[in-house]
C-alpha cells in the first residue's frame, strides 16, 4: 500500500528525515483516525510538505507501527518522550502531539529525494494530512519520479 503524507514544513521534517535523524513519524488525535489500522510495515511513504507547494519530494518504506491503545495524558507524553531521539520533534510539536488518547508511530527507512511531482487530490474528500492512495501511479500528474 501507497500512502502521501504531509510533513511539517516548518519543523524541517523532511530535511531531518534526509538527513537521517528523524527516522520515525507520529500520528495522534482523541480517536482513531489514520493512519491507524492502515499503515503495516513494507507500505511506502509519499511525502509533501504542508507549505502548500503541493508536490511530492521523498519517499520512504514503512519499517514498524505501533498503535497504541486507548493512552492517558500521561502514557501518551511517556510514548512520545521515550522515543524523542528517533522522532527529533521540535517543542511545537511535542506539543501537538503528546497527550493524545491514540498514538501511531512509524518507522521509515530507506529516505530518499525524487524528482519532485504532484498528484491529483479529487476523490479523497476532507483532505488529511495522510491518505492511503494504494498504488503512488494511480493519482500522479507527473510521469516524472518514483
Amino acid at each position: 500500500m501507497d500512502h502521501v503524507v504531509y510533513v511539517d514544513a516548518r519543523a524541517g521534517e523532511l530535511e531531518k528525515m534526509l538527513a537521517g535523524i528523524k527516522i520515525m513519524l507520529v500520528r495522534g488525535a482523541a480517536g482513531r483516525k489514520l493512519p491507524h489500522g492502515r499503515v503495516q510495515p513494507g507500505d511506502r511513504l509519499f511525502f509533501i510538505q504542508n507549505n502548500g507547494e503541493g508536490r511530492v519530494r521523498a519517499s520512504s518504506v514503512v519499517t514498524m507501527v505501533f498503535q497504541s491503545p486507548k493512552l492517558s495524558p500521561a502514557e501518551s507524553c511517556q510514548i512520545i518522550f521515550a522515543n524523542q531521539d528517533s522522532l527529533q520533534l521540535t517543542p511545537q510539536e511535542v506539543q501537538r502531539w503528546a497527550g493524545k488518547r491514540y498514538l501511531v508511530l512509524i518507522g521509515v527507512d530507506k529516505i530518499r529525494r525524487l524528482n519532485p511531482f504532484e498528484i491529483d487530490r479529487r476523490g479523497f474528500g476532507n483532505m488529511d494530512d495522510w491518505l492511503p492512495v494504494e498504488d503512488i501511479n494511480r493519482i500522479k500528474n507527473d510521469s516524472k519520479g518514483d
